[in-house]
């Protein structure tokens, strides 16, 4: 068991639910379909997983035990920015990327703002029914959690999840990522428009569905 359960095993394990794809799996991990689809075969070889029409976990106990190893590995060595885009995806409960993390998946991460490696607060939507879990849930990977931004100087690490609960989730996905709908964050974009007016000008030349009137320009970000 241990042999076959390594990090990667583990997280896959963790990032499938029910009918997925390998492919699918793969894209919500951010991991290579290859790298992917060998830890299914040692999975389904060892009796963890079947694969009938979509991958299934066929024991939970497995999957507990699987997240306790990666929330182990996290209480070891901090998760990186990186990993933080991949931990919530091992949670039971939907939940969405919001505000400025919105702008960043519907960017396809073209754009970043307002947030650097020593201070990095990321943003999820999430049910107000499942908040407690999700606060336990983070807790599990030693990862703070709060409802508005806290301040640098009153956490001891850089990393924290700032939740917005809300009655319920309209949920799109971009690239493996669950995230607001588009029209929502273009919305929020605008009522923080000084901020974000080159990220709905990178979202009009991308989508051409889109009719935005931006017309800025690096250039005249220079003249500013």
């Amino acid at each position: 068991m241990y042999e076959v359960l390594n990090n990667t095993a583990a997280q896959t394990l963790l990032a499938i639910k029910s009918g997925d794809s390998i492919r699918r799996v793969s894209q919500r991990l951010h991991t290579p379909y290859e790298t992917v689809r060998q830890a299914v075969n040692q999975l389904e070889d060892a009796g963890y997983v079947s694969y009938d029409d979509g991958l299934t976990v066929v024991d939970e106990r497995v999957r507990d035990a699987a997240r306790e190893l990666v929330a182990a590995s996290a209480g070891v060595s901090s998760p990186s920015i990186d990993e933080v885009y991949i931990i919530p995806q091992f949670g039971d409960w939907p939940f969405a990327f919001t505000r400025i993390d919105a702008v960043y998946v519907w960017t396809q991460g073209g754009y970043q703002v307002g947030r650097n490696p020593d201070d990095y607060p990321m943003f999820l939507a999430v049910r107000e029914q499942d908040v407690d879990a999700w606060e336990a849930f983070f807790g599990s990977f030693d990862l703070p959690t709060a409802y508005e931004r806290q301040p640098r100087d009153e956490l001891d690490e850089a990393l924290q999840i700032v939740l917005e609960p809300r009655p319920s989730l309209d949920i799109e996905h971009v690239e493996g990522y669950p995230v607001i709908p588009r029209t929502e964050a273009i919305e929020y974009m605008h009522e923080n428009y000084a901020q974000f007016q080159s990220a709905l000008a990178m979202l009009n030349r991308m989508y051409g569905d889109l009719d935005l009137d931006i017309t800025y320009r690096e250039t005249e970000r220079a003249q500013l």
